[in-house]
Order: C-alpha cells, then sequence, then structure tokens
C-alpha cells in the first residue's frame, strides 16, 4: 500500500541524461533555488532548470531557443516508474488538505541504483542573483523559505520557482528576474476552477515522505503551460500580506542601490537653492524683530502699569477728600484715616527694598520679576471695588513693595536687550559666538536707542492717568469760583497742601454702577499690562545664563548692591538719584496743586498734567543726541532748565482764580516735562553706559531706584513744609547733583581707578549633565581671559571671588 502512495526516487542516470554531470550525494540538492525577488513559475522544469508552464515558453525562466519538455500526464493514484525520461513531482491527493505521513522511515534508495530524493527544504547551491531562494516543487513553503514577495494561492500545493543559472553557470550578481507575461484576472480565474474540477493530473502521486518533490526534467520540445500564474488580485484576497510583497518587489526591482542614495540624497539632502548665508541672515534679522517687540511690549506694559496706578490713586483721593461723599457713603470707616495709611504704605516700604529687590530679581528672573509686580498692581486696583481698611491698606503696602522690583527691573531689562541687539547684529564677531564680554562701548548705540523709546512711552502713562478724571469725574466737579473760594496765596507764598481748598469739590456724588464701570475699565487696562509681559515679552537671558546670575549664593546677592555703592562713579551719582525723585513727586503735588489748581481750578489739574507727559514724551527724542555729542550734555541741559524753572517758581506766586496766567502755567509744565525726561533717560542711559556687565546691571538699577524711592519719601514727609522750603531743598539739590556728577566724568576721564567687586563665579549643584565641569558656564568672562574686565580705565576688583579688599586707602573716590 505505501509502495502505492509514494514512488520510488528517479535513478542516478535518469539525472545524469538530463543534466550531463555525475549525480550528487544523497541529501545534497540536485536543483538550484529560486533565485530572490523573483516571479511565479508555476508548472515544470525546462531545460538548465529552468521553467515552463503549459507550452507557453517563459522568457524569464527559459530561452527562446529552448524546448520544455511535454506536458505532465495525468497524476494517478499509484506509484510513479523511475523508468520516465524526467522525474515527475508528486503531489498530495485533492481530496486530502495534508496527506498522511507514512508511518516507518522514508524508503531509501537502493545500494545499487544510486536513487536519492530530494528533501522538502533541500535547496540548491546555485542561486540566480538578485532573487529570492525558492521552496521545492510542490512544497509548501515554511515561513522562512518563502519570502514576502512571493504571493502563494491558499490551497495550491504548488509554490512559485524562480530561474536558476545552470550548475556551470557562474554567478552574475546584476541578473535580474523579469515577471512573467500574465493572463488576464477573468481568464486566470476561470483556469483555476477548470483545473480544481479536473482533479489531479495523470502522473503524479503522493510523494513517500507525504510531501512533494521535485523532479528532473528532460530535454525536449516546448510544453504548452499546464497553468498561467495566479492574478495578483487573487493572490492578494487570499493573502493579505501580499500587499507589502508587491510593495517590495517593485521597490526592489525598479531601484538600484545607486537610485536608492540618489532618492534619498534628493529627500533628506540640501534644497539646490539653499544659501546658508542668507538663512542665516534671515534668523538674525527675526531675532532683532523679537528684541524691538520685546522693548516695545515692555514699554507698553509699564505705561500701562503706571498710568492705571496714578490714574486710580488720583480719582480716588479726591473722591475720599469730599465730606459729602464721605459722610453718605463711608460714614462709620473713617476713609480720610484710611487714606493717610494708604499713602503712608506706598511711600514708606520702598525704603526696605535694597535689602529684597536683588534676591527678587534673582530668584524669579528679569521678566517674572515684572510680571509679578505688574500683577502686584492690578492687586491695588481690585482692592478698590471695596473700599475697607483690610483691602485697601494691605494692597498699598505690596505697591509700596513692588514700587523698586518693577522699575529696576524694567530699567535692567531694556538695557538688556540693547545687549541682545547688539548680539544679533554682530553675530559674525567672535566674541558673540564665543559668549564673551563685548568691546567697551559696543552696545552704547543700542542702549541710548532703546532708553530713550521706554521713555518715551512712559512718559504717555501721566497722559493715560487723566482718562478717569477727564472723561468722568470732571462732570461731578464744582466750578473754581466755589472749590477756590477760601483760598487766599498760591505758589511760593503757600503751606503745605493748598490750604484753604474747599472740602466739598462734588457737586453731585457718582453712582457706584459708575464708579464699578471706570474701576473695571482700569482693572482691564492692568490685567492688559499683565498679558503683555507675559506674552510678548521674551526673557532677559538664557536659561543658562539665569541659572548662572543666581548659582553665586543668596549671601552673595543681598551684599552686591552695598558692595557696588564703593564704586566712587556710583556715589557721585547718588545725588542725582535723589533728584531724580524730588522732581517727579513734585510736579504731581506742589506744582500741579499749589499752582496749576490755586490758579485753574481742580477741574484744569488733568490738562495740566496731561500738557507735562506730551512734552516728557515727546522731549524724550532729545536723549538720541548723545549719539553725536557728549553724555554730559542731556543731563546737565535737564539739569540747566528745571534751575531756571525752580528760580521762577521761587520768585512768582500766582493769582488764585485767576485763569489768565494759564499760558504761563502750561509753558512751566512742558519745560518740566523737557527737564524730567532728559533727567531720567539721561541716567538710564549713563547707568546702562558705565555697566556694561550682564550680572551687574540689576544690582546698579536697584540702586538707582532705591534712591529715587527715598526721595519721594521725603517728599511725602516734608507736605506741610512752605513752598519756599521745598523748591530750596530742591534747588540744593540739583546744584549737589550736578557738581558731584561733573566731578565724576573729571575722574572717570583721568582713568582714576574705580573699585568694582568681582562677581563670584557659580556655584552649580552637579545634578545632571549640564555642568560637568568647574568652567562649564555661561557667566560672562569665565573662560579664560574673559574673566578680566577689558575697560579702559582698568578698574580695581576684589582678589577673591566673593570678597573685596579690607583696605581702601590705596582706591581714590
Amino acid at each position: 500500500m505505501l509502495g502505492g502512495l509514494y514512488p520510488q526516487p528517479a535513478s542516478p542516470s535518469t539525472i545524469a541524461r538530463v543534466w550531463g554531470h555525475r549525480p550528487a550525494p544523497l541529501g545534497r540538492a540536485l536543483f538550484p533555488p529560486a533565485p530572490r525577488g523573483g516571479s511565479s513559475c508555476p508548472g515544470r522544469r525546462g531545460p538548465q532548470g529552468r521553467c515552463c508552464s503549459q507550452g507557453r515558453i517563459l522568457h524569464h525562466c527559459c530561452g527562446p531557443s529552448q524546448g520544455c519538455p511535454p506536458p505532465c500526464p495525468p497524476r494517478p493514484t499509484g506509484a510513479t516508474t523511475s523508468s520516465s525520461s524526467h522525474v515527475v513531482l508528486a503531489a498530495p491527493s485533492p481530496h486530502l488538505k495534508n496527506p498522511p505521513l507514512p508511518a516507518g522511515p522514508d524508503p531509501a534508495p537502493a545500494p545499487g541504483d544510486g536513487d536519492f530524493t530530494l528533501g522538502p527544504t533541500q535547496r540548491s547551491p546555485h542561486p540566480a542573483p538578485g532573487h529570492r531562494h525558492c521552496t521545492a516543487m510542490g512544497t509548501p513553503p515554511s515561513p522562512r523559505a518563502r519570502m514576502p514577495s512571493q504571493p502563494r494561492v491558499l490551497g495550491d500545493t504548488r509554490t512559485s520557482v524562480c530561474p536558476a543559472n545552470p550548475p556551470n553557470q557562474p554567478h552574475t550578481p546584476k541578473t535580474r528576474c523579469t515577471p512573467p507575461p500574465r493572463a488576464p484576472c477573468h481568464i486566470t480565474r476561470g483556469r483555476e476552477r477548470e483545473a480544481r474540477a479536473a482533479g489531479p493530473r495523470a502522473g503524479q502521486a503522493p510523494s513517500a515522505t507525504g510531501h512533494p518533490e521535485r523532479a528532473a526534467p528532460t530535454p525536449g520540445p516546448a510544453l504548452t503551460p499546464s497553468r498561467p500564474p495566479p492574478c495578483p488580485e487573487v493572490a492578494m484576497e487570499k493573502d493579505p500580506s501580499c500587499y507589502q510583497d508587491a510593495a517590495k518587489m517593485v521597490a526592489g526591482d525598479g531601484l538600484s542601490a545607486e537610485g536608492t542614495e540618489t532618492q534619498l540624497d534628493d529627500f533628506v539632502g540640501a534644497h539646490p537653492d539653499y544659501n546658508e548665508e542668507e538663512e542665516e541672515q534671515k534668523y538674525y534679522r527675526r531675532k532683532r524683530l523679537g528684541v524691538v517687540k520685546n522693548v516695545l511690549a515692555a514699554s507698553l506694559a509699564g505705561t500701562l502699569t503706571y498710568g492705571v496706578y496714578l490714574g486710580l490713586l488720583q480719582m480716588q483721593l479726591i473722591l475720599h477728600y469730599d465730606e459729602t461723599y464721605r459722610e453718605v457713603k463711608y460714614s462709620n470707616i473713617q476713609l480720610e484715616d484710611i487714606d493717610r495709611k494708604v499713602l503712608m504704605g506706598i511711600n514708606i516700604t520702598p525704603v526696605a527694598a535694597l535689602l529684597y529687590t536683588p534676591i527678587l530679581i534673582r530668584f524669579f528672573g528679569t521678566k517674572w520679576a515684572m510680571f509679578l509686580a505688574v500683577g502686584i498692581y492690578a492687586l491695588f486696583v481690585s482692592s478698590n471695588y471695596w473700599e475697607r481698611y483690610y483691602t485697601l491698606v494691605p494692597s498699598a503696602v505690596a505697591i509700596g513693595v513692588a514700587i523698586v522690583p518693577l522699575w529696576a527691573s524694567m530699567g535692567n531689562y531694556i538695557t538688556r536687550m540693547a545687549q541682545k541687539y547688539y548680539e544679533y547684529v554682530n553675530y559674525k564677531e567672535e566674541h558673540v559666538q564665543e559668549q564673551q564680554r563685548a568691546p567697551r562701548g559696543a552696545c552704547n548705540t543700542y542702549i541710548i536707542i532703546f532708553q530713550t523709546v521706554f521713555y518715551t512711552c512712559f512718559h504717555l502713562s501721566f497722559v493715560c492717568a487723566q482718562m478717569p478724571m477727564l472723561f468722568f469725574l470732571n462732570n461731578y466737579l464744582y466750578q473754581l469760583n466755589h472749590t477756590l473760594f477760601g483760598v487766599k496765596h498760591c505758589g511760593t507764598l503757600s503751606h503745605g497742601t493748598l490750604p484753604g481748598f474747599n472740602k466739598t469739590v462734588l457737586q453731585s456724588l457718582p453712582r457706584s454702577i459708575n464708579l464699578i464701570i471706570v474701576e473695571s475699565a482700569l482693572m482691564a487696562a492692568a490685567f492688559l499690562a499683565m498679558l503683555v509681559v507675559l506674552v510678548l515679552c521674551g526673557s532677559a537671558y538664557r536659561p543658562t545664563e539665569e541659572i548662572d546670575l543666581r548659582s553665586i549664593g543668596w549671601g552673595n546677592i543681598f551684599q552686591l548692591p552695598f558692595k557696588h555703592m564703593r564704586d566712587y562713579r556710583l556715589r557721585h551719582l547718588f545725588p542725582l538719584f535723589i533728584y531724580s525723585g524730588f522732581e517727579v513727586l513734585f510736579v504731581c503735588t506742589g506744582f500741579s496743586l499749589n499752582y496749576g489748581v490755586c490758579a485753574l481750578g481742580l477741574e484744569n489739574l488733568a490738562y495740566l498734567l496731561m500738557a507735562y507727559g506730551f512734552s516728557a514724551s515727546a522731549c524724550s527724542s532729545l536723549a538720541l543726541c548723545m549719539l553725536r555729542l557728549r553724555r554730559q550734555i542731556p543731563l546737565l541741559a535737564g539739569a540747566l532748565i528745571h534751575a531756571a524753572l525752580l528760580v521762577t517758581l521761587f520768585c512768582w506766586a500766582p493769582e488764585p482764580r485767576h485763569l489768565v496766567q494759564a499760558p504761563l502755567l502750561y509753558s512751566i509744565a512742558v519745560l518740566w516735562g523737557m527737564g524730567s525726561t532728559l533727567n531720567k533717560t539721561g541716567i538710564s542711559i549713563l547707568l546702562g553706559v558705565l555697566y556694561e556687565d550682564k550680572e551687574r546691571q540689576d544690582f546698579v538699577f536697584t540702586i538707582y531706584h532705591w534712591w529715587q524711592a527715598l526721595a519721594i519719601f521725603t517728599v511725602y514727609l516734608w507736605s506741610g513744609l512752605p513752598m519756599k522750603a521745598k523748591l530750596s531743598i530742591m534747588l540744593l539739590t540739583l546744584a549737589v547733583a550736578v557738581g558731584a556728577y561733573l566731578w565724576m566724568e573729571h575722574k572717570v576721564a583721568q582713568h582714576v581707578a574705580y573699585r568694582l567687586p568681582r562677581i563670584p563665579r557659580p556655584r552649580h549643584k552637579m545634578h545632571g549633565y549640564r555642568y560637568l565641569e568647574e568652567d562649564d558656564s555661561d557667566e560672562t568672562g569665565s573662560e579664560g581671559d574673559g574673566g578680566k574686565d577689558n575697560n579702559d580705565e582698568h578698574p580695581t576688583e576684589a582678589t577673591r571671588g566673593d570678597e573685596l579688599p579690607k583696605d581702601d586707602g590705596d582706591q581714590l573716590g
């Protein structure tokens, strides 16, 4: 029974006649395996190991001049004899999916015949180049033997066979297998159905091993193809992996290695029109535009913040001054006493600002310190929705805490933007690429321009502050004949703050809903200022620079403002800082009330301060003359204008309720604004020019605004003094400030060594990957010779990183 089901293997003599060489030893594959990547070659083995299919010569399988063996006889159910001229592949019965394996071992060839059997997975040692290895004819391929690009129809036991070189033909790696011509899909499907109905072909029977085996073809005439290759749609329906296989086969057949590299270069390589220098210029142009955006955003935020603060404070003080308003609306909470405590909290709290401002700026960073301070101003606005002691006084104290950090961080921010703009303009310079200190005076042009832009916007805050009074409060005020009825003296003859002014200034009380609308508008402006800082203002330092600035130690950060006061340049500017605080508060209180309101009435207060604000904003551009002239000229010009005005005010006492004096008062306001803007813009520019180190600027601007806050506190204390005493103090302070400044410029011109404290090296915690070495830092001058100050004056610095020399005897100033 087993002999009928499993044919005996072909004899060696038959195989020798076919191939013309000696038979291979037992267990060695005779036919070369199908090449990789080839197409399906169903059918019979032709001459020289090539394939034919039902009488049609497949040119990728056998040459045109070569014939194919006769068609396969029908598959018998019995054994195939070994006397045929070619070896026939045994196929399993069509009624059995998996033919049963024999119980015993496979029959071995007789020693005398030398016959042998091809194993189900044995391969030929002669693969054709560029194609996949195929399994034996009729053998279901294993996952390893059947490559993805070789589709197989389920239920068909014959698999794809690829052409192979003859045994003696050398291996040619560039040979490719072209796909065979395929019949239309509807013809192919019809032939498949006919083949299934016909059953097994004659002349084939299951092999002894239970698996079909490869037979040796014999030379002969061309055969008619027994079956066309399966339609690709049919194969893909039965085997979904054929979609991937087809894509891989097309990619493998259509592209060479050189073509693949060419396409990859076209995809990931540089564009042929790419210009690196032009793209670099565009990148730094965008960076420069970003810096300009930062300056404008910071200026707008400062304008809105200070305008909202001044406008709300002015409106609330006028409303709370009216006796009728206090009695009707807040009779039991002593609102007048609350106003005094509010002013005390705003003016006294900044005295301690020098102790915490540097730590606050270094801890949060310059941008976030600005954002925090603007948020505190917004908190002060929101507290006026519910006017009580526990809302107004704490918010006023918070405003006092935030005044110095806000303007110190704002001045530092504008100066840093000027330095960054210089870096983006001169990005090709070596010191910029190495993140080293720029040459002395290199950033002066941008510092002058950016500070001018900032103060041009900032002084408009005095204009914005008058909007609540101009559009709301003036509708409820009495005329000057009522409010100034008891006023006898104005100007230099007055004492205190406008003595004799009427206690009732409101002819009708504003409704609460109208007050809420005005305060909501102010709150919206303050919230807009917060959003401008948050969204539009970029960082003043790189992240690693922020880490360096705060890593020098909090004790050193606390001490460095005091150590910088040992520098004679800064000490000689203290009187100028103090006068800057005097003049800005004097124009808002002493001049505007004792001169302006006393002569023109309370209803004209807004116009007088608007004239001051517009003049200061417009005349800020005069500071640009420092680009061509010496830096002393704007400061001295501003001081000269103020000195002339102080002398004029000292000698002039306007008549109460005389509107004919309005032109002179407006002229004084305009000239005062001109001198004020030259003073403030000139000081900020001077500090940015003298202290170019990015590690020192926050300390220097903190000192400046702290002295200014002390001066404002002094003006608050002297509010009860006679006007002549106030003017005398201011005139004396201005004279001392001008003399000290000229002496400082003289010493700098003589190259007198100044004492500049050394900034300690950052002390980083060795966590992470950023700081692996001691010198791996973005601190200016932290590498090599960059740590030495390249000033022309050769400053005397501390010999140790965190401590100044104790001997000051050899230091001038």
